[in-house]
């Protein structure tokens, strides 16, 4: 990288494939050191750490869940969320070996263009921006109820007004400084979960104002299963799978650490380190909130059924979480207005995170030439900055909830993106399918990679099978006698009939074919990112290491500047 003290220049060429042309704010040039594109490898690793940690940690692991708890009862929310964690689990086996190979810009995106077919890569990369970028006016959205748990004269036009600068200044300037802001505010999600998990484990073994030792009483006491839509066995049934669709909508992770690894220095080291952590974020944050989400309030409670009955407001603020419904029936003050300032901080990182996320999906297609040429422009800093700008244009549609008319035309838009997520985890399936087909045909090791994925390819065909079931019938309900509505259909399957005819509509456009696992390109950026590994000087250094070295040298500044006085 140009500048950097740690690096030095190299002359790279690569036989595999051409670099590609991109425009920069000044000059015509071809590659940068690192990539072959014009992004920047700035993240260490603490800050990619807590990027995959902001990324996986949603408002939905705080106050969604609870719809989860309400329809299926505290044992269908652990066995749905242990089920399809464990499922996304064998994702992120899969896209931990792409990624930790081959750490290119736009990640999964690009390596179905690549590995599978260019159609497929059109379909995911426009389906996976749209997704992104209709999240960010979602998210202020949400940021706005957050707010209003305290007053509810805040005008909203402020707030909206006021997070669109600040999520153009964060991802304007050098990927460095994101990557700084998303560390602190993914520390503040993790300080939430642990101070929620603390509060459940006390307060269970009778430290509370009442001192009620409830245990695990609500397991039995209205019971471990709720019924849901009918009753007896098969209420209970979809019960668990109300749950088990929560999950599919709380529990995320493996995709946006894999758009990152253009802007990740020592990529396959860190991409690595990141993707085996994810195992245990799995397990912890989504397993451990839906433990103890059942262990604080029976999913009958008053309180809970009338919010997401629409009887009583607070739906999408802390009023509606599982967590500050247990405080306020223990008589704990207080703590209420700390999970609720805490949770603003949360749902300001996702709004940030997915604008990030919305621009790097819209460069990765630009640098395919599957979006306007005009967007691989990038500032001297690595920003691809009129991608940026179109991206955060998005967040203009939350203004749309300055009045309650317009405000339907936001939450439509939000619901008929609803499947797009689960697509992206079945594309990363399909992908690795047609890279372990290509390692096998070419004759490569997979064992030599930086990252083997164990369990293959039976890894890449359990998820795929699981996820597609789930996407295809987690509408099931629109479909019941009397329940059939348009919108709800839409609502369900928009996405499923959308990608089709990207797919399809591209294919025919520039008639591509799958590619043949013998002609699979694996060289691909293979040279760049080797030659740019070797190249750099800087140290290889643990998580814990770089946050130490982080507070050191903030130390150190310190007292140099108290010996200059």
């Amino acid at each position: 990288m140009e500048g950097s003290k740690s690096e030095k220049v190299v002359q790279v060429s690569s036989t595999g494939s051409d670099l590609y042309p991109v425009e920069t704010s000044n000059e015509q040039r071809v590659g940068h050191v690192g990539n072959a594109d014009e992004l920047q490898r700035h993240l260490g690793n603490r800050q990619l750490q807590l990027i995959a940690i902001g990324g996986s940690i949603g408002t939905a692991t705080f106050v969604s869940i609870s719809s989860g708890l309400l329809k299926g009862g505290p044992g269908s929310l652990f066995l749905a969320y242990t089920i399809y964690t464990c499922m996304l689990g064998l994702v992120n086996n899969c896209q931990a070996e792409m990624s930790s190979y081959m750490p290119v810009t736009g990640g999964f995106i690009r390596m179905s263009g690549k590995w599978v077919d260019e159609a497929l890569g059109f379909m995911i990369g426009w389906n996976f921006f749209i997704y992104e970028a209709i999240l960010v006016p979602f998210e202020i959205t949400a940021l706005n109820l957050v707010l209003s748990y305290w007053r509810d004269d805040i005008p909203v036009e402020a707030v909206v007004a006021a997070c669109i600068v600040l999520y153009f200044c964060i991802n304007a300037f050098v990927v460095k400084w994101y990557g700084e802001c998303e560390f602190w505010l993914a520390l503040g999600k993790v300080f939430l979960l642990g101070m929620l998990f603390s509060f459940t484990f006390i307060t269970m073994v009778g430290g509370n104002p009442k001192k009620d030792a409830y245990g695990f009483r609500y397991w039995k006491n209205p019971g471990s299963f709720a019924e849901h839509i009918t009753t007896g066995p098969l209420g209970r049934f979809e019960g668990f799978l109300g749950a088990l669709w929560s999950a599919a909508f709380t529990v995320v992770g493996p995709e946006y650490v894999s758009m990152v690894a253009g802007e990740v220095k020592s990529p396959r080291k860190y991409l690595k380190q990141a993707f085996k952590a994810t195992y245990a974020r799995f397990g912890l944050f989504f397993i451990g909130s839906a433990l103890c989400v059942g262990i604080v309030v029976p999913y009958n409670n008053t309180t809970l059924v009338e919010i997401f009955s629409g009887k009583a407001s607070g739906a999408g603020t802390a009023a509606a979480s599982p967590y500050v419904i247990a405080m306020n029936n223990l008589g704990i003050e207080g703590l209420p207005h700390v999970t609720n300032a805490l949770l603003v901080t949360s749902i300001f990182s996702a709004g940030n995170a997915y604008t990030y996320y919305g621009t790097r999906s819209l460069y990765g297609l630009a640098i395919e030439g599957q979006a306007p040429r005009f967007l691989r422009k990038c500032t001297k800093a690595g920003v691809p900055i009129y991608c940026l700008c179109i991206t955060i244009l998005f967040p203009f549609l939350a203004f749309l909830n300055a009045s309650s008319g317009s405000s339907k035309v936001l939450t439509w838009l939000t619901n008929i993106i609803t499947g797009a997520q689960i697509i992206d985890y079945i594309v990363i399936c399909i992908n690795f399918i047609f890279f372990y087909r290509a390692c096998k045909a070419q004759g490569i090791d997979r064992r030599t990679l930086p990252y083997f994925g164990r369990f293959q390819p039976w890894s890449a065909y359990i998820p795929l099978a699981f996820l597609t079931c789930v996407v295809t019938c987690y509408g099931y309900t629109t479909f019941l006698p009397g329940n059939f509505t348009v919108d709800d259909f839409f609502t369900y399957y928009m996405m499923l009939l959308v990608d089709p005819v990207l797919f399809v509509g591209w294919k025919l456009y520039k008639k591509t074919k799958f590619v043949k696992a013998s002609e699979a390109d694996l060289i691909w950026d293979k040279p760049l990112i080797d030659a740019y590994e070797d190249a750099l000087e800087e140290e290889h250094v643990g998580f814990w290491r770089d946050v130490g070295n982080m507070f050191g040298k903030c130390f150190m500044k310190r007292k140099k500047t108290d010996e200059e006085k």
